[in-house]
């Protein structure tokens, strides 16, 4: 069976930028944010290296996986059209509607948020007082409660940044997809000047690497703060497969593909194991875990007061460049939905003159501008891990779904360590999935959190089940 892409879209892409889309998608606030959390959770500081290790290789894992399908399927929509080949309409449906609900919405809202979050170095933020804050919630049963006026300000910024860059891709991937190279060398760049400074100017010691906090040991609460700091690793390295997504726009694309996947996700491995090394050495593991901002606290120990602004500025470039890539490509899913006759049908239209899938980029800042303004960045991403790796194990499973389906098909990649690679891959993400979603409720019960991020994600992903219902059936009777 042939598959060719019928979008539309040109492949103007090559392997530097497709590379730098693979890691500019990846590295955005979460090598920023989460290591303080995960120095908490462990209390160990070679545990905490070899999480970021472990999330490394089952994230390459994916990648190897997802390369085979990649290389044979190379057409813009990415994981959406590789489900409906694996498990049919129904299935792909789901998951493209999923991407717009969850995934990546969510995804762009929280990277974003973050970026509205650091100008608050710079500049003043308005805000209502908590009694206004909280005069405006909206409950929902079984699940929790959300507040959308509250850090007014930040979610005003973000909402402004994310209809620009919707309009920076709206003009053209060649745009889009420079800008993306462009930040991601510029963030690349930032994370090399606090390692290389951390380790020249910086009064550490290398004895932090293995001293443990007071007080650590194994106990049973150890498995616990090895899977939810797991969770932290997880959406650093999210957004590997990102690149799927505009394969019709990639030169040589089964070739291309494969390659900025495995190249680019051996490049964050190493970027955020130097950080992480860095944030070590100057910091010992209980002060890390004091910390609400390692990596500021890191340039203050080594720079003074200017090294505050120099993080949050490199936290702002990060962000920014990321949230960008994660723009361009996503939108291209509901475009592939719409084309396939599944969706509205004005999302796949082309722009006549920029030859991009421009309706479908508004559509998706109007919803990811909704759910700015419904959550928080915690929210936000305990969601969207959990959704994506329901898929993520899913879209690793279809491999040997594909092995049997189409055994003569020619593989211009095969990953490696067949059968393993991918079998640890799905059952890894299996156990990651069930744990996620026991811990979500334990602690909603407990009166730890106000929501269930795991179940309001299960819940968004499930109001697109009557929209299929409708789609199919029109399509059937046209």
């Amino acid at each position: 069976m042939e598959l060719k892409d019928k979008s539309g879209l040109v492949p103007k892409l090559g392997l530097f930028v497709t590379t730098a889309v693979v890691i500019g998608a990846v590295i955005g606030s979460g090598i920023f944010k989460k290591p303080a959390l995960m120095a908490e959770q462990l209390g160990s500081p070679e545990l905490m290296l070899a999480i970021w290790v472990i999330a490394g290789v089952i994230t390459l894992f994916g990648a190897l996986t997802n390369a085979e399908i990649a290389s044979m399927i190379p057409i813009t929509g990415g994981q959406y059209i590789y489900f409906r080949e694996m498990y049919g309409d129904f299935y792909a449906y789901l998951y493209g509607w999923a991407v717009l609900a969850v995934i990546q919405t969510g995804s762009i809202a929280s990277i974003i948020y973050i970026f509205a979050h650091y100008t608050g170095y710079f500049f003043t933020l308005p805000r209502f007082s908590p009694e206004v804050e909280n005069t405006f919630i909206i409950h929902i049963p079984f699940i929790g409660t959300i507040f959308p006026l509250r850090e007014i300000g930040e979610k005003l910024i973000a909402i402004g940044v994310l209809f620009f860059l919707s309009f920076v891709n709206y003009l053209g991937v060649i745009f889009g997809g420079s800008l993306s190279a462009f930040f991601t060398i510029m963030k690349v760049a930032a994370i090399l000047i606090i390692v290389v400074l951390g380790f020249s100017l910086g009064d550490g010691s290398f004895a932090n690497f293995t001293t443990d906090a007071p007080g650590y040991g194994v106990n049973a609460g150890l498995f616990s703060g090895i899977m939810i700091a797991l969770s932290g690793a997880f959406w650093a390295y999210d957004g590997w497969n990102n690149i799927t997504y505009v394969a019709g726009e990639v030169k040589n694309s089964q070739r291309t593909i494969p390659l900025a996947l495995i190249i680019g996700t051996f490049v964050i491995i190493a970027v955020y194991l130097l950080i992480n090394l860095a944030y070590l050495y100057i910091l010992p593991i209980e002060q890390m875990a004091g910390s609400k901002l390692v990596a500021s606290d890191m340039a203050s120990a080594v720079l003074g007061p200017i090294g505050g602004g120099l993080i949050a500025a490199a936290v702002m470039i990060s962000t920014f460049g990321t949230a960008n890539g994660t723009i361009m490509v996503s939108a291209r899913v509901y475009f592939a939905m719409s084309r396939e006759n599944l969706f509205f049908k004005k999302i796949g239209d082309t722009h006549p003159k920029f030859k991009t899938p421009a309706n479908a980029l508004m559509i998706q800042a109007t919803w990811t501008a909704l759910l700015i303004l419904s959550g928080t960045f915690d929210i936000l991403t305990d969601m969207l891990i959990f959704i994506s790796w329901i898929f993520y194990g899913m879209g690793a499973y279809g491999v040997f779904v594909l092995r049997k389906k189409w055994p003569e098909k020619e593989r211009p990649y095969k990953v490696i360590g067949y059968p393993w690679i991918p079998a640890i891959f799905v059952v890894f993400a299996a156990v990651f999935v069930v744990f996620t979603l026991y811990n979500d409720i334990d602690n909603y019960v407990k009166g730890h959190s106000e929501i269930i991020n795991s179940v309001f994600g299960l819940l968004l992903v499930a109001t697109g089940i009557p929209l299929y219902v409708y789609f199919n059936k029109k399509r059937k009777n046209s």
